[in-house]
């Protein structure tokens, strides 16, 4: 079925309403974007990538224009895919179609965020498109409510996908050094020890592959995740580390690779 999707640059105001309307489908009308800004953002160096089905719009990814001071750059904002549609690669499709337009654009990197504790984020971020982060962010949202985040901080690795490079070659070196000594607790993975002076080219870092089911039946557990992973990834950013990679150790244990550059 991915071969049979296809990807437009959303243009008019018709258009980018039905992506508001598919917005509102998957979160809610109050957390979508209002079509005055999606136009605002096509006709001002940003687009509305639309992956349609048989001419069923199933998804969609806006990003708009951003600038630190510095140097230009593109920032996704969102992406989206239809319930009934997200077993079929739709969003990594949307992906390098992103790439590529922003290419055309000029642009040579593109920012957004994610939560760490959500592996098949991660998985596409840094492990199929080759992004990496040395930036965490903590609580950026504030309190939100909306299933996904409710009664946990929402913090968040920032990712730079730079467009122009072949990537970083990642180090998956198996003596790599283990951040967080890691136990089992009703089938949950637990974060046990937690070591911040370790010194290596290499560093992994476990995560849990099932953030969501966690919090579901552990909350306190999902919390441990949150505060254990912060205080690691604080940590070894300001010591220089990049996250370049996430690798599945076995179910619902995955870890991601810290290299010093």
């Amino acid at each position: 079925m991915k071969d049979e999707v296809s990807i437009r640059n959303l243009q008019t105001v018709t258009e980018l309403e039905k992506v508001r309307e598919l917005e509102a489908l998957i979160w809610s009308l109050e957390d979508s974007v209002p079509v005055n800004q999606t136009v605002a953002a096509v006709k001002n160096g940003g687009f509305v990538l639309g992956a349609f089905l048989h001419e069923k719009l199933i998804g969609f990814q806006y990003s708009f224009p951003g600038f630190d001071g510095t140097k230009a750059y593109l920032c996704s904002h969102s992406l989206g895919i239809h319930p009934d549609y997200r077993a079929f690669g739709v969003g990594e499709k949307l992906k390098w179609a992103q790439k590529n337009t922003a290419l055309l654009k000029g642009y040579e990197l593109i920012t957004w965020t994610y939560d760490p504790l959500e592996t098949v984020n991660a998985n596409l971020n840094l492990h199929k498109l080759g992004g990496i982060s040395t930036t965490y962010l903590e609580d950026v949202y504030g309190e939100m409510n909306d299933g996904l985040n409710t009664g946990i901080a929402t913090d968040r690795f920032l990712v730079d996908w730079w467009l122009k490079t072949k990537g970083v070659k990642r180090d998956l070196n198996q003596n790599a050094l283990q951040v967080i000594r890691t136990d089992q607790f009703n089938g949950n993975l637990i974060p046990a020890e937690i070591h911040l002076n370790l010194a290596h080219n290499t560093l992994f870092v476990s995560v849990p592959g099932n953030f969501q089911r966690i919090k579901a039946e552990d909350f306190s557990l999902a919390k441990q995740w949150r505060e254990a992973t912060r205080k690691v990834f604080i940590h070894y950013f300001k010591e220089g580390y990049t996250a370049t990679d996430l690798m599945k150790e076995k179910e619902n244990h995955y870890y991601y690779v810290l290299q010093k550059l």
